[in-house]
């Protein structure tokens, strides 16, 4: 099996080897005109930023004491404006030839789509995993209700080149089409690639024309990767959500994804909008830069953490470490809703206080809260008010245990469920 890093290196774009000082300064040149953009074109931001000075934003420190827009709050505002605008009031254009496609995720949220070439950005990380002009994409995302085919289509024809619109569904009719047309990449989810290779196998149909592939949607373990390898399937994986385009790109060098160059992204505590300390897990907060639908603080709801370091590769963006889980870890204990917010709640009353957990044990019907915290002041001081804060905020009892600095694991959870549930 070749090395995974054993490929034809790829050319960078200019940006993309740009100092950091040159990429931060021109992202926060850019992060004023945007705020200024969505509070002037969005009746969304308009009220959200109500009374921001946006020629203020022009740093981190800045951004970060702005709201965060989770997805849930999106869907909501949609939802109260479904009669006269099912945007929301986020989007900045309207219906006509400004918007030539809208689109619906689960849920249902509607995205619009603008007219930019690649207005997803996916060329980029087309490019990464080797996809080049003259190329043949099978692209086997949906091309209904969800943007995802449209995504990587517009990706491909920024690139050079040409598509077959497999969608979902029909896999034999799929693998005989690549028998005969002999595309040299794929892109679609990793778990129906390994279905179209196993089907072909089967049949007893050659598709060894497609070489390369960039996957995206579900989780790809090395594992998978590694099986792909060994049918001569370089498959390289992204992160994109149907709100913000791409977020990030895996490499040839297998380290991380590495940032797209349009996209302000934060990592924060989870149920905060507060930035935690590089190299901890938390939620991605995502601000785009696309003047159609211009997303300030968008809160993805997915944890990652970021990678110290550059890439191998030359692409000196910052890296992250991909998708490690869901951000929002509601759970319900004794009929009664906790979520990470009230976590954060708690714990912002107390100082001394550095990291927290709230475990969740017992049997169903018997459930116990512990708070876990993380602080070098003595627990016989935290405890007692702890306890209240608890019962205050959540309107339930629960126990503390106070730990040493460092001994809660960096894995982004706020709330564990560690109940029985046999």
């Amino acid at each position: 099996m070749a090395s995974p890093n054993h490929t034809q290196a790829v050319a960078l774009a200019p940006e993309e080897e740009r100092s950091a000082q040159e990429r931060e300064a021109s992202l926060m040149a850019a992060l004023p005109m945007q705020i200024a953009h969505a509070q002037r074109q969005t009746s969304a931001f308009a009220q959200l930023l109500e009374g921001v000075d946006a020629s203020s934003i022009d740093n981190r420190q800045a951004l970060a004491r702005l709201p965060v827009i989770r997805k849930y709050e999106l869907l909501q505002r949609q939802q109260q404006q479904r009669q006269s605008d099912v945007f929301g009031g986020f989007s900045a254009i309207g219906y006509g030839a400004a918007m030539p496609r809208v689109f619906a995720s689960p849920g249902t949220i509607y995205e619009p789509e603008g007219v930019r070439a690649d207005y997803w950005r996916m060329a980029r990380a087309m490019r990464a995993a080797g996809f080049q002009a003259g190329d043949l994409v099978h692209n086997s995302f949906s091309y209904h209700f969800t943007p995802a085919g449209s995504m990587m289509e517009s990706g491909a024809h920024a690139l050079g080149c040409s598509v077959f619109p497999g969608g979902t569904g029909q896999t034999e009719q799929q693998v005989h089409a690549m028998a005969e047309l002999k595309p040299a990449a794929y892109a679609g989810t990793p778990s129906f690639l390994k279905l179209l290779l196993e089907r072909a196998q089967e049949l007893g149909v050659s598709i060894a024309s497609v070489r390369k592939a960039l996957v995206s949607g579900e989780a790809f373990p090395p594992s998978l990767r590694d099986w792909f390898a060994a049918r001569g399937v370089q498959a390289y994986q992204c992160y994109a959500t149907a709100d913000l385009g791409l977020i990030a790109y895996e490499t040839q060098a297998r380290e991380g994804l590495v940032l797209d160059e349009h996209v302000i992204v934060e990592i924060v505590r989870p149920g905060t909008g507060e930035p935690v300390s590089e190299g901890e897990v938390g939620e991605l907060v995502v601000t785009t830069l696309n003047p159609d639908y211009p997303l300030i603080r968008f809160g993805t709801g997915d944890l990652s953490a970021v990678l110290p370091g550059t890439c191998p590769t030359g692409r000196t963006n910052t890296r992250i470490k991909g998708w490690m889980g869901r951000a929002d870890q509601t759970t319900k204990v004794r009929g009664m809703f906790v979520h990470p917010g009230q976590v954060a709640e708690i714990i912002g009353r107390f100082p001394a206080i550095r990291k927290a957990r709230l475990v969740v044990t017992g049997e169903m019907a018997n459930d116990q809260m512990t708070l876990q915290v993380e602080t070098a002041d003595s627990a016989e001081t935290l405890q007692a008010p702890l306890a209240a804060a608890i019962r205050e905020v959540t309107k339930l009892r629960g126990d503390v245990q106070c730990l040493a600095p460092g001994a809660l694991p960096n894995d982004g959870k706020v709330i564990e469920d560690a109940r029985s549930y046999t």
